[in-house]
């Protein structure tokens, strides 16, 4: 700056430079944002739109998480998060989207917001600004994503389950490693369309993808062929192999909603195996105690539980430290038997004696937690 070249932040560059003369659709909303995007882009792909993307996970379609490509459509991922150290709101605020998915608001990024009001603000924000020209299209199972689309000036498609709905699910039949689903417009069949992600909370994702790329123009044939083969996203209850019967998942579930969705997703796809969570809080967020009261609930659906305690809690002030201690007390209290380790060596020793044949490993963290999964599978040879 000093030399008077310009300066600003990624999200400025992307709108200024890789979103340039091209039509934005956005997906933004506390969870689901990637896998949502991923799809999205995937399906702009296979009806021949050559989309751009900017995305934050690897898209194993892709084998990348950005592309420059020659069509109309960029796809970008709206984060909350602040922009940049000289610029404190969300990025989701420097692109001018023609579409924009809201998935969910719920509180997260404690370094950055105080509270659920300040998430919510910053949401509202973004759904008063957009354009009358513009499509917003809202979950419609959160209170929160209501409350803050009231003041929007965009066209409203709702989609989810609720029957008044613009999109929402119709049947659903699992067939693993199948799930076949319909979605409907306005009341009406659109399409029959199958998939291998699990969990409900994946086809509310693939539903808002097909709402937007309807809205486009792509059609039903194409959108179906894209999800049939659509191969998701790296660290996104992503199976990193099998030894001895036993199954490690890799997923980047750290909020406690994703805790419980990846959960109850395992758990349906892999009916009358035992499920083995495997646990590293290591955001902003999950080391503080704002989520101890919410997050033993999240793992009723695993039946044993390993723990890993937070590396860096002395960033933390000690008032407002989480404690994995209680978190396991409180698991194991509801039913659950539930083990806390002070690092990676330990937690391992004290899970691989403990698991078995038929056994599914599902290890949640938004790191590398010290290469846990490979040292797994290594030691199960």
């Amino acid at each position: 700056a000093r030399q008077g070249l310009d300066y600003c932040s990624m999200p400025q560059a992307i709108h200024r430079f890789a979103a340039a003369g091209k039509r934005t659709l956005m997906v933004t909303g506390t969870h689901g944002k990637t896998t949502t995007c991923a799809i999205l882009a995937w399906i702009l792909e296979v009806a021949g739109r050559s989309p751009s993307f900017v995305i934050g996970g690897i898209l194993k379609n892709f084998d990348s998480n950005y592309r420059l490509g020659k069509g109309e459509e960029i796809v970008l991922e709206g984060d909350e998060y602040d922009t940049a150290f000289f610029d404190k709101g969300p990025k989701f605020l420097h692109y001018s989207p023609h579409a924009t998915v809201l998935t969910s608001v719920e509180f997260d990024h404690a370094d950055i917001y105080r509270d659920l009001d300040h998430v919510k603000s910053a949401f509202r924000r973004l759904a008063e600004g957009l354009p009358a020209e513009s499509l917003l299209v809202a979950w419609d199972q959160d209170p929160n994503v209501s409350a803050v689309i009231g003041g929007t000036r965009a066209e409203v498609w709702r989609y989810g389950r609720r029957e008044d709905s613009a999109w929402r699910l119709g049947s659903v039949s699992v067939t693993p490693p199948w799930t076949d689903f319909e979605a409907l417009a306005s009341g009406r069949l659109t399409g029959r369309f199958r998939t291998r992600m699990i969990g409900t909370h994946n086809l509310v994702n693939a539903l808002a993808a097909l709402a937007v790329a309807a809205r486009v123009g792509v059609p039903a044939e194409a959108a179906a062929e894209a999800l049939a083969r659509f191969e998701g996203v790296r660290r996104r209850q992503e199976i990193r192999g099998e030894r001895r019967g036993v199954t490690v998942l890799d997923d980047f579930a750290h909020h406690p909603t994703a805790v419980r969705e990846t959960l109850a997703a395992v758990r349906s796809s892999y009916p009358g195996r035992r499920i083995v969570a495997v646990f590293e809080p290591r955001t902003n967020s999950s080391m503080r105690k704002v989520f101890q009261t919410v997050y033993p609930a999240a793992f009723d659906k695993a039946d044993l539980v390993f723990l890993r305690r937070p590396s860096r809690l002395d960033k933390i002030p000690e008032g407002e430290r989480f404690s994995s201690d209680e978190l396991a007390a409180e698991i194991t209290r509801r039913g659950k038997p539930t083990w806390c380790f002070p690092g990676t060596d330990e937690l391992l020793a004290g899970l691989i004696p403990r698991l078995a044949a038929g056994d599914v490993v599902v290890i949640m963290s938004n790191g590398g937690f010290d290469n846990i999964h490979a040292r797994l599978l290594d030691s199960l040879y």
